[in-house]
């Protein structure tokens, strides 16, 4: 039960029944005893909270705006009762990320690992989630936070963090563009490509830079999966365009490279990391937030 003041508690349950004898009913309290509350709160006040009526109690003006403040603090009150209880319950919790495939090897796995480590008592969930679908997550509520590409401006979205992320060309360690510190988008048309598919959100912009160039490509294959883009690079089927995000791990290990695509007219992508702006996160919640932005943007 929140820690309201008597009065309140009575109140707020003979508004909702709008009569007196359900209200004892109710809080097993003597009928005369809440009419005694209310009255004094009404002499305390100087204006009526009810309407008298042979049907019943309703609200004046005056109680209404009563109601909607006791409303308030109560949500007040359990998210503050939720947060206490996080920290007695030695930051234990349960928090469910939404992310694009791209992220589902390299450094999210081993911040979770960390995670683990350091607050045993939390559980975590990944949904991997097409990158349209990650932002409907989160404001729908079915995940606490996500990481996706360009989120898109929404009411109720908010970017805690975000990066910059280049779109380039994915080959062997072994091919000429591997070499190079950047390449342009020409280039590319000396070589077989793997071409990524939609949903994937760089295709639309690969689509722009490749229209305004005016040049032929040689394809050799496509794929709407990243993971599939970068085997058959792997086979030497052709070279991959990506971004630098779907390959730093592979990166990290030596067996593909990736080489920036330099060119004026190509915009980089955002990975950002979002929540839900009119959800309150759980002590869980923020903590994981705050690592995902140290671990993920801050020493990016």
């Amino acid at each position: 039960m929140p820690v309201f003041s008597r009065f309140m508690r009575y109140f707020m349950v003979v508004a909702r029944f709008g009569s007196i004898r359900r209200a004892s009913e109710e809080l097993r309290i003597a009928a005369s005893a809440i009419d005694r509350q209310i009255l004094q709160g009404e002499a305390a006040l100087g204006v009526p909270l009810f309407e008298r009526l042979p049907t019943g109690l309703r609200l004046t003006p005056a109680g209404e705006c009563l109601l909607a403040e006791g409303q308030d603090w109560q949500r007040g009150m359990q998210r503050v009762q939720q947060q206490i209880a996080d920290l007695r319950g030695l930051r234990r919790g349960h928090v469910t990320i939404g992310l694009i495939a791209a992220l589902a090897s390299g450094p999210v796995p081993r911040l979770v690992h960390t995670l683990r480590q350091n607050h045993p008592g939390i559980t975590l969930r990944a949904n991997i989630l097409d990158n349209q679908d990650v932002a409907a997550a989160v404001t729908q509520g079915e995940v606490d936070h996500g990481l996706m590409l360009d989120p898109p401006l929404m009411r109720d979205l908010m970017v805690v963090s975000s990066s910059s992320v280049s779109l380039g060309f994915v080959t062997l360690p072994a091919h000429p563009i591997a070499a190079l510190r950047t390449a342009r988008i020409s280039q590319c048309a000396e070589y077989a490509l793997v071409m990524p598919e939609p949903p994937l959100a760089l295709r639309h912009e690969l689509d722009g830079l490749l229209a305004a160039g005016d040049m032929p490509v040689k394809v050799a294959a496509s794929a709407d999966n990243v993971q599939m883009i970068k085997s058959l690079v792997t086979e030497g089927v052709g070279v991959g365009i990506l971004s630098s995000l779907d390959v730093m791990e592979e990166v990290r290990v030596g067996t593909l490279c990736f080489t920036p695509i330099a060119d004026r007219r190509l915009s980089p992508l955002t990975l950002a990391l979002v929540t839900n702006r009119t959800r309150p996160s759980s002590f869980a919640g923020r903590l994981v937030m705050g690592e995902m932005a140290r671990h993920l943007f801050e020493t990016a």
